[in-house]
Formats: structure tokens, sequence, C-alpha cells
């Protein structure tokens, strides 16, 4: 019965999720359309212009189609685990469990403001096993992150599924944090916001995270964030398909080149 009923619950959140996107009005931009074309690459940027309401970019049709999220998820993963007091602070070191890993960086026991920087995932591992099954996903469901179904496996969800999110959900989800307005304490979204801050000047601030399902192998890449430029939030993501490990600067590049092309940047 009780699995019924939060089976009933997610299906009613998820609706008002979808009704909600299909509400904002969608504007195609030639302009970032040409950036994929350059590059040859399947892919979706959607911005979402807060105090619009707006969203403009590329292929609507992938931007409303979910993915799974990899290490894009590593930004409710640290709000999650301030929430619940997994961790005491994004500065505490966490323990990366002493065995081999694909990248010798990784290799290292680190706070989460250095893990985030280089992706670390078995520091966000042993974060989200310290949350435990049951607190993420009473949170993903508070959050209303994507499908927000995690299933069975603490560990992987993120990187293998169930767990999905489309590009526009992502810049949904985005701008909310970075307007303190998620149903979790604001010290906690400012915690999580400032250690995703990437480069700022005198009129505005870069936030992101980078992602890839399946990495270094072919699979979803993602590059999520918001800028904010003066008074205003322009929540952003993307996401293609990677073919090979020269494919991820191309993320970075196209985005900040569709960001350039509105005027954000």
């Amino acid at each position: 019965m009780v699995k019924q009923m939060k089976r009933i619950a997610i299906g009613i959140i998820v609706c008002l999720a979808t009704l909600q996107v299909h509400a904002m009005e969608w504007t195609s931009n030639l302009d970032i359309t040409a950036l994929f074309q350059k590059h040859s690459v399947n892919g979706t940027f959607v911005v979402y212009d807060v105090t619009a309401g707006k969203l403009t970019g590329h292929n609507e049709r992938r931007a409303a189609q979910r993915f799974i999220p990899a290490s894009t998820f590593k930004i409710p993963n640290t709000l999650i685990g301030l929430t619940v007091g997994s961790v005491n602070s994004v500065d505490e070191v966490l323990p990366y469990g002493g065995k081999p890993q694909p990248y010798k960086t990784w290799e290292k026991d680190m706070s989460l403001r250095d893990a985030i920087v280089i992706s670390n995932v078995p520091v966000y591992q042993e974060l989200a096993r310290r949350t435990g099954l049951e607190r993420m996903q009473q949170n993903v469901i508070k959050l209303g992150y994507g499908n927000q179904d995690i299933g069975a496996a603490v560990e992987t969800f993120w990187l293998k599924g169930p767990l999905k999110i489309s590009a526009i959900e992502q810049v949904q989800f985005l701008a909310a944090l970075a307007k303190n307005q998620l149903p979790v304490a604001a010290e906690f979204q400012q915690a999580t916001s400032e250690i995703l801050l990437i480069e700022q000047d005198d009129h505005h601030k870069l936030y992101g995270k980078t992602g890839w399902q399946n990495a270094p192998n072919e699979g979803v890449g993602w590059w999520v964030g918001w800028v904010q430029k003066d008074d205003r939030h322009y929540a952003f993501a993307l996401n293609m398909q990677m073919q090979q490990e020269s494919d991820a600067p191309i993320r970075i590049e196209i985005g900040k080149a569709a960001l350039k092309a509105l005027g954000i940047l």
C-alpha cells in the first residue's frame, strides 16, 4: 500500500511538472542551431529567462526528452547531503575509499568544494551512501528532480539510471536553485551555488557543471548551470551525444557560444 501510494504521488508530481513545462513559451534560435551543425553534433541547448518566463534554444523535442543526469546530479546530491546532515559543510573532507579509480585525481580524500570541480565520483558516492536510499528518494521527490525514480542502488542511480531528467527540467530546477526558491534551507542552496561558480566579472557570474553518462565511452554529455547578469537569471542546459573523449570540450564550447549569441555572456 505504501509503495502504491508513493508511485501515485510521484505520478501526480510528474504530471504537474509536465504541465508547467508545456505552459512556457519556446523560441527556436537559428544561431544556436548553427553551432550544433558546425560541430555535427546531435544535441539540444535551452536557456530559461527567469524574469520573462521564456525558453529559447535548439531542438525543442530533445530538450523535453529525459536522459540520465550523470555528474550534473552532483548539484542536488550536494544540496541533499547538506540538508540531511550527511556532511556539515561543503568543506568537510570525505574519503574516496582507497580503491583504484579511472582518474588518478580521484584517488584522494577531498571536500565537496574540491570534488565537484574535478567531478570526483567516489567522493560523491560516499556522500550518497551517508544520505542513504530512503532519505535520498524523499528529497529527490521533494525537489521535483526529473522522473524522481532512484531505484535501489544509492551509489549508481544517477550514473546508470533509473533517474532521468530533461534539459527543460534541468533549467527549471537550476533557476529555482539560483534564486534560493527550492524547498530546503536557503543557506544550503547558497552553499551549493557557491561551489558551482566558474567565472565572474563586474556584470555577470557564470555557474556550471558538466556530466557524461558512460564516460569516456559513447553516451550523453551535459553542461548545465546559470548566468546571473545584474539582477536577472538565465538558467541553461545542454546535452549532446558523445562519441569519444575528444568530444568533452565541445559541450562548454557550444554552450558558451550559445550564451554569447543570446547576449547573455
